[in-house]
């Protein structure tokens, strides 16, 4: 199917990684198929940016819980962990997912790290969001969705988390999504990732988008930053 691009909307087209089927060395090629595009464009810095800005001035004695949503193969705690062990952070990281599989697999590649823990969950289940934390990630996980529910979800972090909320996710740009559709072919070595990565992008985010959605949530503040490689950073607190 021909993946299609707009500059006014939103792509409601679906990706083949939503579905919580996805398992067995498809899967793993898949998640090191996206862990290389992050590797190379500098995504998870942008998030860790983010996590130091909401540190900023906070004890270095206290526990401090950050769940990553949608986390994948656990490639973004991973890198929280270590970031906590360089500045002197108690760290406690949560990854939360809905794809057994995948978490299976996060949980293997995380074997080294005592302080990073998994649950299997649908956050938009009516099943009760009971875990408490001071940070909420959500990296390259809110384009997957419709504008209304990242309202009801990210009110729902905002009203729990202590500190704030980091989003990282992609601008919606017909220069990224031409860019990506060559490097995808040299770079990337599975279908799906190759797939997934355009859809992505066009249902990424313009930054005006970004700011009805924060004018519509109950923020002490928020801050939108654009960073490369045609990603947004949003803090929410």
């Amino acid at each position: 199917m021909k993946i299609k691009f707009s500059s006014a909307f939103r792509s409601d087209q679906e990706e083949i990684m939503d579905s919580f089927e996805l398992s067995g060395e498809e899967m793993q090629n898949v998640l090191t198929d996206l862990k290389t595009v992050n590797k190379y464009l500098g995504g998870n810095n942008i998030t860790i940016n983010g996590i130091s800005k909401l540190l900023k001035n906070h004890s270095f004695v206290n526990e401090i819980t950050i769940i990553d949503l949608g986390c994948g193969d656990g490639e973004m705690l991973r890198q929280c962990a270590k970031y906590g062990i360089k500045n002197g952070y108690n760290f406690k990281l949560i990854g939360i997912d809905g794809n057994s599989y995948i978490l299976e697999e996060a949980s293997k590649r995380s074997a080294s790290f005592k302080n990073i823990s998994f649950i299997q969950m649908d956050i938009f289940s009516e099943e009760k969001f009971s875990v408490s934390f001071d940070i909420a990630l959500c990296t390259l996980f809110l384009h997957h969705f419709k504008e209304d529910s990242i309202i009801d979800l990210l009110q729902k972090l905002v009203d729990n988390a202590k500190l704030g909320v980091v989003v990282n996710d992609l601008e919606r740009n017909k220069i990224a999504f031409n860019l990506f559709s060559i490097a995808s072919r040299i770079f990337l070595r599975t279908r799906i990732a190759r797939h997934d990565g355009l859809v992505s992008v066009a249902r990424g985010f313009k930054r005006d988008e970004l700011f009805k959605m924060s004018k519509k949530l109950n923020l002490k503040q928020f801050s939108i930053g654009w960073k490369w490689a045609f990603r947004f950073q949003w803090i929410l607190k």
